[in-house]
């Protein structure tokens, strides 16, 4: 269906810009200057969200004339486009980011014509609906884990090949030994904070480190 790949739910927004000349500062600079404040780790707002696997806001000016055969258009505001992959349905995503980060989205969204804000979250969802358009691409490399399955795979991918690494020429018996102690102490380890690098962990096997 539309906006879903297997578990995972891709929101686009598309949401007009206010233009107003008696601003001293247009609203488009104010959320640039906002968005570029923000941090893009574990700390970041969208990483409280509930199962992002990405997040992505961007401010589009206008459209670009390629040339023909195509016709030259030009929009008649600036949009702020906002891009999610998520493990939910939009209603309960666009709940989560209500109730996690509201201060964000009314300093984000509050720069858009007809931004409700999120205090009544029933003209909220309904202003974030009006500005969705069709999900055909999506940028989250699984169509079937959750974020916190796919932290996990990744923790462990690393894990594995720095076990592979520190352990080339140990002899068979000790690499056998070594990695059972591995795997049980692997599936002892928390996941990753979402947003964050993969931590490396100290995993102890055989006197070795991985």
């Amino acid at each position: 269906m539309p906006n879903q790949n297997g578990s995972v739910y891709g929101l686009t927004l598309l949401s007009p810009i206010l233009n107003d000349e008696r601003e001293l500062v247009s609203h488009d600079l104010q959320i640039r200057k906002y968005l570029a404040g923000l941090p893009t780790d574990e700390r970041s707002p969208f990483a409280a969200a509930p199962g992002t696997h990405l997040a992505r806001l961007v401010v589009m000016d206008d459209v670009i004339y390629v040339g023909m055969p195509a016709c030259e258009e030009h929009l008649r505001s600036k949009y702020l486009v906002f891009e999610s992959n998520c493990d939910c349905d939009l209603v309960t995503y666009l709940r989560g980011l209500a109730e996690k980060i509201p201060q964000h989205l009314d300093a984000i969204w509050g720069h858009c014509v007809g931004y409700p804000g999120v205090s009544d979250f029933t003209k909220f969802l309904a202003y974030m609906k009006s500005c969705q358009v069709e999900t055909t691409f999506f940028f989250a490399a699984v169509n079937d884990k959750t974020v916190g399955d796919t932290l996990l795979a990744l923790q462990t991918q690393r894990a594995v090949a720095e076990f592979i690494a520190d352990h080339q020429g140990t002899k068979p018996e000790q690499i056998q030994r070594d990695f059972l102690e591995f795997m049980k102490a692997l599936r002892e380890v928390t996941c990753p904070a979402a947003g964050g690098k993969i931590p490396r962990r100290k995993i102890k096997t055989g006197g070795r480190n991985e």
